[in-house]
Order: structure tokens, then C-alpha cells, then sequence
């Protein structure tokens, strides 16, 4: 399958990009002051480190940067050893995304992504779409209760990217979406399209159950239960893996 796509060389590292754009992106586009200088800032998201919302183009989009996680956070905040630009993490995921998106996976569409050398090491961030109306589930179950056909969906929905093979580094309640009609999954940094055996996947699942449980610990109000989680393993089970 041809992945159509455009890479820009910079005085400071690669600018790669999806080809529909109406415009090239620059450099300014990864610079969250040159936003808000436009006034093209609409929000953000707190987590670790702040993620943030972008209004250009007539679209929504989200900016991101690499930081590092773990312990080796105290070594290096957001710097990674250049081995290729194939392998950078923001290249990594930008392809892997542009692989979904153009095979209709619910995933949001990418943007551009930017790698910034600095000698052996590089820096970078990526910007995709931003899903409209669209939730986090963990956000959702905190408000309201999922009906068993939405568990259902759920599971549907995970089964179908592990069918294609899709590896989710950190599938957890935070990385996926709902909105009125469905199911996204987002954050694919570290993701990789593995070979289909069932040991990954299954791994892959109960890290998504651990998530559950974490919050559940947290807030005795989230609405989830372990019938749900059956519900969610029966939407899963109906696609042969």
C-alpha cells in the first residue's frame, strides 16, 4: 500500500506531513507561542505535561510533544538517541497512524509530525486531528454508565485492530474515545503492526483491564464493574482472532 505523504528537510531536522494539506507546514507550527500569538489556541489537556488544542485551517487539531516516562525522565526529559529517521518515535507513530487512517481504522488522522536533531539525539512532537465531541472513557464512565451494547462495541473495536495486527503500547481508559456513534483509539507512540499470535493481544487486554481497575480504586463511582469487562471480552470474542 503507497502511503502518501511529504517530507520537508529544515535547518534543524525533518518536517514530515500528510499530503492533503492546503498548506506546508513550518516550523512555527510546533511552537505552542506562535499559536497563541495567533489566537489559534481553543485548549488543553493536563496531564503529565500539557497537551494542546489548535483551531487552523478551518480544522481541530492536537500538538504534542515527546517526553520521556520512567526513570529515565530524570536523565533526559524529552531528548532520544537518533538511530534513523524511520525510527524516530514521532516518524513511528505518523506512519503507523497514516496506515489506519487510510484503511479506515478509528483513529484520528495525522497531520505532520517534526524531529528536531541535536547531535546523536533529536526532540519532537506531532500534531493530528482532533475527534469533535469525543470523550475519554475514563472521563465518560466518571459521568454515566456505558450500556451493554457499548461494551460490546468496545470490545468489537479492539478486536479489529488486533485482528490487522495493531500492537497499542498503552491501551488504557484514557487513551480511548467515544463519541455519539463510536470508538477511537489514540496515542500510538511505541505502537507497531506485529505478527497476528495471541500472547501480545491478550497482554494487550488485561493492561486495559489493569487501567479499569487503577481508576475504579480511585473513584468508587467510575461505572464499571466486572460484568462489563464480560460484556467488553464478548464483543471481542465474536471477530476470530
Amino acid at each position: 500500500m503507497i502511503i502518501l505523504m511529504q517530507l520537508i528537510k529544515t535547518d534543524v531536522g525533518y518536517i514530515v506531513f500528510n499530503d492533503g494539506l492546503p498548506e506546508n507546514p513550518s516550523k512555527n507550527w510546533f511552537n505552542i507561542e506562535y499559536w497563541r500569538e495567533n489566537k489559534a489556541i481553543v485548549g488543553s489537556s493536563q496531564g503529565r505535561y500539557t497537551t494542546w488544542f489548535i483551531h487552523h485551517l478551518g480544522e481541530n487539531w492536537v500538538l504534542r510533544h515527546y517526553y520521556r516516562g520512567g526513570l529515565i525522565e530524570k536523565i533526559s526529559r524529552d531528548r532520544y538517541l537518533f538511530c534513523g529517521l524511520k525510527r524516530t518515535r514521532a516518524m513511528a507513530e505518523f506512519n503507523l497512524l497514516n496506515i489506519l487512517y487510510r484503511e479506515k481504522f478509528a483513529v484520528p488522522k495525522p497531520i505532520a509530525a517534526n524531529i528536531i536533531r541535536q547531535g546523536l539525539y533529536y526532540r519532537a512532537d506531532l500534531i493530528i486531528e482532533r475527534i469533535n465531541d469525543a470523550e475519554d472513557l475514563l472521563a465518560r464512565l466518571d459521568r454515566a454508565s456505558m450500556t451493554q451494547e457499548e461494551w460490546f462495541a468496545l470490545g468489537l473495536c479492539i478486536a479489529q485492530f488486533h485482528q490487522r495486527g495493531v500492537y497499542h503500547a498503552d491501551l488504557n481508559a484514557k487513551n480511548i474515545l467515544l463519541d455519539k456513534n463510536k470508538f477511537y483509539l489514540i496515542d500510538f507512540d511505541r505502537g507497531e503492526i506485529k505478527k497476528p499470535h495471541s500472547s501480545w493481544k491478550q497482554a494487550n487486554l488485561k493492561r486495559l483491564l489493569r487501567s479499569f481497575n487503577k481508576e475504579k480504586a480511585k473513584s468508587s463511582k467510575l461505572a464499571f464493574t466486572l460484568n462489563n469487562w464480560q460484556q467488553l471480552q464478548q464483543g471481542y470474542q465474536s471477530i476470530k482472532q
